[in-house]
């Protein structure tokens, strides 16, 4: 490539080398024949411009003219060959100063035959005159090869740390999970782990202790017959006695006992959670006056929550005044009897919207949450906000009308400067240096498979199962239950948050993937009307069963929660077409609530029937059939035998005992035998599996250094989803991946 361009810039530089050669040779005395052509054009050209200035120029010698342009060809011509930006402009210089001298066409006649033939000759100078230009431009955009490998250099012995505190102290990562939203800097070695969750004070009579609680939690005879056969799968599987067998020798309960919930010799993973303390802390007040208030745990107080109606001018004018939001794992530790209802503004993968939690009481609790944890987690005031920037690592199951409004909130509400959205798939391939494979997120409540080939997320490989950790936990309430393991205590998962606290501890502490009967020695705590934690001792007993839920789907029956109405999915300012500056007629389906340029409010709740309608289907098949069909769909036997090779787990299911072999023991048993595959195997996670989204989608914003797909705030603002340069927000799953190099460098 490199002698072609030398052979092109000789042959197009001859012209000039060869034509100052001969006018050098011919100069003699009185500059020869260039000299003599240039005399008259030029005195023309000099008395045309003095009538017009009204001003006299001075004479010049015509030798001299001829020496400028023989010394501009032969030395511009010289520098061209060369590949030097000087020559072509003094060649430049040479054309524009003879061209219109020389050939001057337009001192004759368009009758004349001379005319057609100067205008030639002018048009080919002019064509010489822009090619010049051309290889100016050209040459200018292309990076030199000495910049290219200053900044491979930079990033080969740049220290890592050096990097990521240099160019993400101003880089807020966010990765918004149903249960837990991680944030942080990017400058951060781990993110900030927060319950996703609000607790509003109410006046509400009833109350409601949590926004979506009014669903259909009840078990069919149908799901429950499933669910036993499920188990006998499993028990089967991993050899241990069967449910029915379980309850016929256990049909007396087992004994268990009440120990008190301060013992000092309950470990720390046992020690039960207290009440929040709800009321707003008064400085004013006696120190003893304070220790009383702040345990807000008593019978008296909350004798005194559920009169609340009655003593409220009494309340107004005390000084137990209650907080008007808490936030996080206080929110959801606050006892059932208090004031207050929890908002869990992302449930199953999506915004939690429906009949019971409007959109925009959704996009408020979600603008409160990350307000509070920028200002009193990270330190970054409103005011402060312009000076960062935000990425958004978001789970392939937000459709585009969900990251929109995330963007939304982002950009115009908390005020960031910028902004990108990357898919938490592709971020968690970067937080552990894959280029290829398939990753298996497995959430709180959903768990979603895609697969990553070269750094780019593979759309038609995406499955979505609608279960997840918190399944495994309220399958492990089940599993005690049948067995008679669990104490006789009033435990709801759906009402008292606290106790899905309690559950998720036990099963991240005792749930373990194992051959044999599996059974543990724990402390149980029972949260009754606020008093103080109960703890009982007790046996607890196939403990290796709820964890294998993720494979037989039926055992865990994840619970149903209303979907959006169908309009919510129509979104009239479609992302992926040219729709932006369309007028839109008012559809006779929308009411006046719903019409896009009106206030939404609660009033378009008040007739919502109940939609069948999902943004994205979700499969009805475990872990391991999941995994086999996204790969298989890809389509490639190389592809795909890459693919069975670089499972990665990530998520805080990943983190249970024994899951990986067990993963990689059904995959393989799930291939089907007509498939040439005879190896399936689990990576590794080089962190984390909870943070390696997070840790990905800090990479990748520190590394991007054009950063030319971010969305700036003025033009989100004003332009909505029409970006700078005619671009419009695409779909997460046509979101750019960046380049590996920086990874494998």
């Amino acid at each position: 490539m490199g002698f072609f361009s030398f052979f092109g810039r000789v042959l197009f530089a001859s012209i000039f080398i060869l034509s100052a050669w001969q006018a050098f040779n011919e100069f003699g005395t009185d500059g020869g024949p260039a000299a003599k052509e240039l005399a008259p054009k030029f005195t023309v050209f000099k008395n045309n411009l003095s009538s017009k200035l009204g001003v006299a120029l001075p004479d010049v010698d015509a030798t001299h003219l001829a020496g400028a342009v023989i010394a501009l060809k032969g030395l511009g011509g010289i520098l061209f060959v060369l590949n030097s930006n000087i020559g072509a402009l003094l060649l430049i210089i040479q054309l524009a100063f003879t061209t219109p001298l020389i050939y001057d066409f337009y001192n004759f006649s368009p009758d004349t035959p001379k005319f057609g033939v100067i205008l030639n000759d002018f048009l080919q100078q002019a064509a010489l005159f822009g090619a010049l230009f051309f290889f100016i431009g050209m040459k200018n955009s292309i990076p030199k090869r000495g910049q290219i490998s200053k900044k491979k250099d930079y990033l080969k012995s740049v220290v890592p740390s050096h990097l990521f505190s240099e160019r993400g102290s101003n880089l807020v990562v966010i990765n918004p999970g149903s249960a837990n939203i991680r944030i942080g800097l990017a400058s951060q070695d781990t993110p900030l782990d927060f319950p996703h969750c609000i607790a509003r004070h109410t006046t509400q009579v009833p109350k409601i202790n949590v926004q979506d609680q009014m669903l259909s939690t009840q078990v069919t005879t149908a799901q429950h017959m499933e669910r036993e056969k499920a188990y006998d799968k499993i028990a089967t599987a991993l050899k241990i006695p069967f449910l029915d067998e379980e309850v016929t020798k256990n049909s007396f309960p087992r004994k268990m006992g009440r120990i008190d919930g301060n013992n000092p010799q309950n470990s720390r993973k046992e020690a039960a959670f207290d009440w929040t303390d709800v009321y707003e802390k008064d400085s004013n007040t006696s120190s003893a006056l304070e220790s009383s208030e702040n345990r807000a745990t008593t019978k008296e107080a909350m004798d005194h929550d559920q009169h609340e109606d009655a003593n409220a001018k009494e309340l107004g004018s005390s000084k137990h005044q209650y907080r008007q939001f808490i936030f996080g794992e206080e929110a959801l530790q606050i006892s059932p009897m208090a004031p207050y209802t929890l908002r869990r503004p992302i449930r199953r993968g999506h915004l939690n919207i429906s009949q019971h939690y409007p959109m925009q009481q959704v996009f408020e609790d979600v603008l409160a949450i990350w307000d509070f944890i920028l200002t009193e987690k990270l330190h970054i005031p409103l005011s402060e906000r312009n000076m960062y920037s935000a990425l958004l690592v978001l789970p392939e199951t937000f459709d585009t009308r969900e990251i929109k409004e995330l963007l939304s909130i982002v950009l115009r509400d908390l005020h960031f400067s910028s902004a990108v959205v990357h898919q938490e798939g592709l971020a968690a391939a970067f937080g552990n240096g894959l280029s290829t494979g398939c990753i298996v997120n497995m959430g709180a409540q959903v768990t979603s498979v895609i697969c990553i080939e070269d750094g780019v997320a593979l759309p038609t490989t995406g499955k979505t199962l609608p279960f997840g950790g918190e399944d495994i936990s309220r399958c492990l309430l089940w599993t005690q239950r049948h067995h008679q393991t669990w104490p006789q205590i009033r435990t709801d998962l759906y009402t008292k948050p606290i106790d899905l606290l309690m559950l998720n501890r036990l099963k991240e502490t005792y749930c373990e993937i194992k051959e044999g009967k599996l059974e543990a020695v724990a402390v149980v705590h029972s949260y009754e009307d606020g008093m103080p934690a109960a703890s009982h001792k007790t046996s607890l007993t196939a403990l290796n069963v709820p964890p294998m839920g993720l494979f037989h789907p039926m055992l865990l029956v994840p619970d149903a929660y209303p979907p959006p109405p169908s309009v919510w999915f129509h979104d009239y300012e479609d992302m992926l077409e040219d729709t932006w500056h369309m007028d839109f007629s008012r559809r006779p389906e929308i009411s006046d609530g719903l019409y896009p340029s009106m206030n939404v409010g609660y009033p378009m709740w008040e007739s919502y029937p109940v939609f069948a309608a999902k943004p994205k289907k979700e499969e009805k098949i475990g872990l391991a059939e999941a995994i086999t069909r996204s790969i298989l769909s890809t389509g490639r036997i190389d592809l795909q035998r890459k693919l069975f090779s670089s499972i990665q787990l990530i998520g805080g299911v990943a983190l249970t005992r024994g899951l990986v072999p067990a993963v990689e023991e059904r995959v393989l048993l799930a291939i089907p035998s007509t498939e040439a595959i005879d190896r399936v195997e689990v990576l590794q996670s080089r962190g984390n599996p909870t943070f390696v989204a997070w840790k990905g989608g800090a990479i990748l914003g520190v590394l991007d250094f054009a950063r030319e797909g971010w969305l700036r705030r003025e033009e989100w603002i004003h332009s909505g989803v029409r970006i700078g340069k005619g671009r419009k927000y695409k779909d997460s799953h046509f979101l750019q991946a960046q380049a590996m190099y920086y990874i494998n460098s």
